[in-house]
């Protein structure tokens, strides 16, 4: 496998990849849709709710939290993660942006 070569590109588009990269996961989508369905929760509501592993919840979580888009506070032995709204703010702007982008090619096009 080829090593993309980040340098070449924008920041902009450097960070939609990085997002499209984390969020294309379905349990990590099934994870974020939890969060906001419940608006906080404890990692082990997370393996009843989703079906996967501890583990593997542990490191959808942790890619999540890397990003940003998820945020956690220690409650005695547990997690309790929540969405960062003002980081989901910003991807939805981010996104926005490059989803509504109208300008067509000039001429024939298939």
């Amino acid at each position: 496998m080829g090593i993309t070569k980040s340098e070449m590109f924008t920041a902009e588009q450097n960070a939609l990849a990085g997002i499209a990269k984390v969020l294309g996961n379905p349990a990590r989508i099934a994870i974020i849709q939890y969060l906001f369905k419940t608006e906080s929760c404890i990692c082990g509501d997370l393996v009843t709710e989703i079906g996967l592993a501890q583990p593997t919840i542990s490191q959808h979580l942790k890619e999540l939290k890397n990003l940003g888009l998820i945020k956690g506070t220690i409650e005695g032995t547990s997690i309790c993660y929540c969405i960062d709204q003002e980081k989901w703010d910003e991807l939805a702007a981010i996104f926005g942006k490059f989803l509504d982008q109208k300008e067509q090619p000039k001429g024939k096009c298939c």
